[in-house]
Protein backbone atom coordinates (compact mmCIF):
# COMPACT_ATOMS: atom_id res chain seq x y z
CA UNK A 1 0.00 0.00 0.00
CA UNK A 2 1.38 3.45 -0.87
CA UNK A 3 1.97 5.95 1.88
CA UNK A 4 -0.61 8.73 1.74
CA UNK A 5 1.06 11.63 3.53
CA UNK A 6 -1.11 14.15 5.29
CA UNK A 7 -1.28 17.48 3.51
CA UNK A 8 0.43 20.22 5.47
CA UNK A 9 0.19 23.94 4.96
CA UNK A 10 2.85 24.78 2.38
CA UNK A 11 1.73 28.22 1.27
CA UNK A 12 0.52 28.63 -2.26
CA UNK A 13 0.91 24.96 -3.27
CA UNK A 14 -1.96 23.86 -1.01
CA UNK A 15 -3.93 27.10 -0.90
CA UNK A 16 -7.62 26.50 -1.58
CA UNK A 17 -7.98 30.02 -2.97
CA UNK A 18 -5.11 29.42 -5.39
CA UNK A 19 -6.56 26.03 -6.34
CA UNK A 20 -9.94 27.55 -7.19
CA UNK A 21 -8.30 30.33 -9.23
CA UNK A 22 -6.06 27.83 -11.02
CA UNK A 23 -8.90 25.49 -11.96
CA UNK A 24 -11.03 28.41 -13.10
CA UNK A 25 -8.16 29.73 -15.27
CA UNK A 26 -7.66 26.30 -16.83
CA UNK A 27 -11.35 25.57 -17.40
CA UNK A 28 -12.25 29.03 -18.71
CA UNK A 29 -9.10 29.97 -20.64
CA UNK A 30 -6.48 27.33 -21.33
CA UNK A 31 -8.56 24.19 -21.81
CA UNK A 32 -11.05 25.79 -24.22
CA UNK A 33 -8.13 27.09 -26.31
CA UNK A 34 -6.28 23.75 -26.49
CA UNK A 35 -9.48 21.77 -27.10
CA UNK A 36 -10.47 24.24 -29.84
CA UNK A 37 -7.19 24.02 -31.81
CA UNK A 38 -6.89 20.22 -31.41
CA UNK A 39 -9.37 17.34 -31.31
CA UNK A 40 -8.69 15.78 -27.91
CA UNK A 41 -9.73 12.27 -26.91
CA UNK A 42 -9.04 11.07 -23.36
CA UNK A 43 -8.62 7.36 -22.52
CA UNK A 44 -8.17 5.42 -19.29
CA UNK A 45 -9.61 7.76 -16.66
CA UNK A 46 -11.31 4.70 -15.16
CA UNK A 47 -7.82 3.49 -14.20
CA UNK A 48 -7.56 6.39 -11.74
CA UNK A 49 -10.79 5.71 -9.88
CA UNK A 50 -9.19 4.60 -6.61
CA UNK A 51 -6.32 7.06 -6.68
CA UNK A 52 -5.95 9.18 -3.56
CA UNK A 53 -3.26 11.29 -1.94
CA UNK A 54 0.02 12.21 -3.60
CA UNK A 55 1.22 10.65 -6.84
CA UNK A 56 3.66 11.29 -9.70
CA UNK A 57 2.49 11.61 -13.30
CA UNK A 58 5.11 10.78 -15.92
CA UNK A 59 4.42 11.27 -19.63
CA UNK A 60 6.29 11.45 -22.91
CA UNK A 61 7.20 15.05 -23.71
CA UNK A 62 6.84 16.14 -27.32
CA UNK A 63 5.20 19.58 -27.43
CA UNK A 64 4.07 22.69 -25.57
CA UNK A 65 0.61 21.12 -25.55
CA UNK A 66 1.63 18.37 -23.14
CA UNK A 67 1.14 20.10 -19.78
CA UNK A 68 -2.20 21.77 -20.71
CA UNK A 69 -3.46 18.43 -22.05
CA UNK A 70 -2.79 16.67 -18.75
CA UNK A 71 -4.12 19.44 -16.53
CA UNK A 72 -7.18 19.79 -18.74
CA UNK A 73 -8.00 16.08 -18.97
CA UNK A 74 -7.59 15.04 -15.33
CA UNK A 75 -10.64 14.97 -13.04
CA UNK A 76 -10.79 18.08 -10.85
CA UNK A 77 -10.21 16.09 -7.67
CA UNK A 78 -6.84 14.94 -9.02
CA UNK A 79 -5.69 18.18 -10.67
CA UNK A 80 -6.66 20.45 -7.76
CA UNK A 81 -3.17 20.63 -6.22
CA UNK A 82 -1.15 19.08 -9.06
CA UNK A 83 2.19 20.85 -9.44
CA UNK A 84 4.76 20.71 -12.21
CA UNK A 85 8.37 21.87 -12.38
CA UNK A 86 9.56 24.94 -14.28
CA UNK A 87 13.11 26.14 -14.85
CA UNK A 88 14.18 28.28 -11.90
CA UNK A 89 16.75 30.23 -13.93
CA UNK A 90 14.12 31.27 -16.47
CA UNK A 91 10.64 31.40 -14.93
CA UNK A 92 11.44 32.29 -11.33
CA UNK A 93 13.77 35.24 -11.80
CA UNK A 94 10.91 37.74 -11.44
CA UNK A 95 7.21 37.68 -10.60
CA UNK A 96 5.82 38.43 -14.06
CA UNK A 97 7.72 35.58 -15.71
CA UNK A 98 6.56 33.17 -12.98
CA UNK A 99 2.94 34.37 -13.08
CA UNK A 100 1.71 32.19 -15.97
CA UNK A 101 3.18 28.80 -14.92
CA UNK A 102 2.18 29.41 -11.30
CA UNK A 103 -1.36 30.47 -12.20
CA UNK A 104 -2.10 27.62 -14.60
CA UNK A 105 0.15 24.79 -13.38
CA UNK A 106 0.98 25.44 -9.68
CA UNK A 107 4.60 25.40 -10.86
CA UNK A 108 7.56 24.92 -8.55
CA UNK A 109 11.14 25.99 -9.39
CA UNK A 110 13.59 23.39 -10.66
CA UNK A 111 17.34 23.99 -10.85
CA UNK A 112 18.83 23.08 -14.23
CA UNK A 113 22.42 23.07 -13.01
CA UNK A 114 23.32 26.40 -14.57
CA UNK A 115 25.70 28.62 -12.67
CA UNK A 116 23.86 31.90 -13.19
CA UNK A 117 20.32 33.11 -13.73
CA UNK A 118 19.29 35.20 -16.73
CA UNK A 119 19.95 38.34 -14.67
CA UNK A 120 23.50 37.16 -13.90
CA UNK A 121 22.94 36.54 -10.20
CA UNK A 122 23.73 33.29 -8.42
CA UNK A 123 20.72 30.98 -8.40
CA UNK A 124 18.86 29.84 -5.30
CA UNK A 125 18.99 26.14 -4.62
CA UNK A 126 15.72 24.24 -4.80
CA UNK A 127 17.17 20.80 -4.24
CA UNK A 128 14.75 18.56 -2.41
CA UNK A 129 11.70 20.71 -3.06
CA UNK A 130 9.94 18.10 -5.22
CA UNK A 131 10.36 15.49 -2.51
CA UNK A 132 9.09 17.88 0.15
CA UNK A 133 6.00 18.64 -1.92
CA UNK A 134 5.24 14.93 -2.32
CA UNK A 135 5.72 14.40 1.41
CA UNK A 136 3.18 17.16 2.01
CA UNK A 137 0.67 15.38 -0.21
CA UNK A 138 1.08 17.48 -3.37
CA UNK A 139 1.02 15.40 -6.59
CA UNK A 140 3.63 16.15 -9.23
CA UNK A 141 3.80 16.12 -13.01
CA UNK A 142 7.33 15.28 -14.15
CA UNK A 143 8.50 14.78 -17.74
CA UNK A 144 11.26 12.23 -17.21
CA UNK A 145 12.91 12.92 -20.58
CA UNK A 146 13.83 16.35 -19.26
CA UNK A 147 13.08 18.19 -22.50
CA UNK A 148 10.72 18.09 -25.47
CA UNK A 149 11.38 15.60 -28.25
CA UNK A 150 12.55 17.19 -31.49
CA UNK A 151 11.67 14.09 -33.53
CA UNK A 152 8.48 12.69 -31.98
CA UNK A 153 10.36 9.69 -30.60
CA UNK A 154 10.79 9.19 -26.88
CA UNK A 155 14.23 9.75 -25.38
CA UNK A 156 15.77 8.04 -22.38
CA UNK A 157 14.19 8.69 -19.00
CA UNK A 158 16.05 10.30 -16.14
CA UNK A 159 15.43 8.24 -12.99
CA UNK A 160 14.44 11.17 -10.77
CA UNK A 161 10.67 10.67 -11.03
CA UNK A 162 10.99 6.96 -10.22
CA UNK A 163 13.35 7.70 -7.34
CA UNK A 164 10.89 10.21 -5.87
CA UNK A 165 8.05 7.69 -6.08
CA UNK A 166 10.16 4.99 -4.42
CA UNK A 167 11.42 7.25 -1.61
CA UNK A 168 7.99 8.73 -0.83
CA UNK A 169 5.96 5.56 -1.34
CA UNK A 170 3.61 7.06 -3.91
CA UNK A 171 2.38 5.58 -7.20
CA UNK A 172 3.43 6.66 -10.69
CA UNK A 173 0.72 7.32 -13.28
CA UNK A 174 2.05 6.57 -16.79
CA UNK A 175 0.54 8.82 -19.46
CA UNK A 176 0.97 8.56 -23.22
CA UNK A 177 0.40 11.67 -25.33
CA UNK A 178 -0.34 10.55 -28.89
CA UNK A 179 -0.36 13.05 -31.75
CA UNK A 180 0.86 16.01 -29.71
CA UNK A 181 4.15 16.11 -31.62
CA UNK A 182 2.42 16.06 -35.01
CA UNK A 183 0.00 18.74 -33.82
CA UNK A 184 2.67 21.08 -32.47
CA UNK A 185 6.28 20.13 -33.28
CA UNK A 186 9.08 22.19 -31.80
CA UNK A 187 9.61 24.19 -35.00
CA UNK A 188 5.96 25.21 -35.39
CA UNK A 189 5.34 28.94 -35.20
CA UNK A 190 1.97 29.69 -33.63
CA UNK A 191 -0.92 27.36 -32.82
CA UNK A 192 -1.90 24.10 -34.56
CA UNK A 193 -4.06 24.39 -37.65
CA UNK A 194 -7.00 22.21 -38.70
CA UNK A 195 -7.70 20.64 -35.31
CA UNK A 196 -5.28 17.70 -35.52
CA UNK A 197 -6.22 14.66 -33.37
CA UNK A 198 -4.52 14.24 -30.00
CA UNK A 199 -5.04 11.39 -27.53
CA UNK A 200 -4.29 11.45 -23.79
CA UNK A 201 -3.96 7.89 -22.47
CA UNK A 202 -3.85 7.17 -18.72
CA UNK A 203 -2.46 3.82 -17.61
CA UNK A 204 -2.91 1.96 -14.34
CA UNK A 205 -0.96 3.36 -11.35
CA UNK A 206 2.43 1.69 -11.08
CA UNK A 207 4.40 0.72 -7.97
CA UNK A 208 8.03 -0.41 -7.77
CA UNK A 209 8.59 -4.13 -7.38
CA UNK A 210 10.33 -5.30 -4.20
CA UNK A 211 14.00 -4.45 -4.45
CA UNK A 212 13.55 -2.55 -7.73
CA UNK A 213 15.93 0.40 -7.98
CA UNK A 214 15.13 3.75 -9.57
CA UNK A 215 16.78 3.06 -12.94
CA UNK A 216 14.89 -0.23 -13.31
CA UNK A 217 11.55 1.26 -12.27
CA UNK A 218 12.11 4.23 -14.57
CA UNK A 219 12.75 1.98 -17.57
CA UNK A 220 9.66 -0.09 -16.76
CA UNK A 221 7.58 3.12 -16.68
CA UNK A 222 9.07 4.17 -20.02
CA UNK A 223 8.22 0.82 -21.62
CA UNK A 224 4.65 1.06 -20.32
CA UNK A 225 4.24 4.54 -21.81
CA UNK A 226 5.53 3.25 -25.16
CA UNK A 227 2.99 0.42 -24.98
CA UNK A 228 0.12 2.82 -24.20
CA UNK A 229 1.30 5.15 -26.97
CA UNK A 230 1.65 2.52 -29.66
CA UNK A 231 -1.59 0.67 -28.87
CA UNK A 232 -3.51 3.92 -29.28
CA UNK A 233 -1.50 5.05 -32.31
CA UNK A 234 -2.18 1.79 -34.16
CA UNK A 235 -5.88 1.92 -33.29
CA UNK A 236 -6.23 5.40 -34.81
CA UNK A 237 -3.74 5.13 -37.70
CA UNK A 238 -1.18 7.47 -36.15
CA UNK A 239 2.64 7.18 -36.00
CA UNK A 240 4.06 4.72 -33.47
CA UNK A 241 7.38 5.13 -31.69
CA UNK A 242 8.89 2.69 -34.22
CA UNK A 243 7.60 4.92 -37.03
CA UNK A 244 9.29 7.96 -35.50
CA UNK A 245 12.53 6.00 -35.09
CA UNK A 246 12.36 4.81 -38.72
CA UNK A 247 11.77 8.34 -40.01
CA UNK A 248 14.73 9.60 -37.99
CA UNK A 249 16.98 6.81 -39.27
CA UNK A 250 15.99 7.44 -42.88
CA UNK A 251 16.61 11.15 -42.44
CA UNK A 252 20.07 10.52 -41.02
CA UNK A 253 20.88 8.10 -43.86
CA UNK A 254 19.73 10.64 -46.44
CA UNK A 255 21.84 13.37 -44.82
CA UNK A 256 24.87 11.07 -44.77
CA UNK A 257 24.41 10.18 -48.43
CA UNK A 258 23.99 13.83 -49.38
CA UNK A 259 27.17 14.80 -47.53
CA UNK A 260 29.09 11.93 -49.13
CA UNK A 261 27.88 12.95 -52.60
CA UNK A 262 28.79 16.57 -51.96
CA UNK A 263 32.26 15.60 -50.73
CA UNK A 264 32.78 13.39 -53.80
CA UNK A 265 31.71 16.20 -56.12
CA UNK A 266 34.02 18.71 -54.43
CA UNK A 267 36.91 16.22 -54.63
CA UNK A 268 36.26 15.75 -58.32
CA UNK A 269 36.25 19.50 -58.92
CA UNK A 270 39.67 19.76 -57.26
CA UNK A 271 41.36 17.35 -59.72
CA UNK A 272 43.79 19.03 -62.17
CA UNK A 273 42.66 19.04 -65.79
CA UNK A 274 44.01 16.20 -67.88
CA UNK A 275 46.76 17.01 -70.39
CA UNK A 276 45.62 17.07 -74.02
CA UNK A 277 46.66 14.00 -75.94
CA UNK A 278 49.65 14.36 -78.19
CA UNK A 279 47.91 12.66 -81.03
Amino acid sequence: MPIKPKVKDRGRYTSDINAVARQAANMLLLKPLVWRVTKVTVHGLENLGGLDGAYVITANHSSHLDTPLIFGSLPKRLSRYLSTGAAADYFFTNWWRAFTPVLFFNAFPVDRGKGRTRSGSAPHTHRGLAGSLLTDGIPLLIFAEGTRSRTGGMGTFKPGAAALAISRGVPVIPVALVGAFSAMPSDLQGLPKGRPPVHVVYGHPMQPAPGEIAHEFSERIRRQIITLHDQTARAYGMPTQADYARTLALGKAADKAEKAEKASTEKGDERPPESPSAG
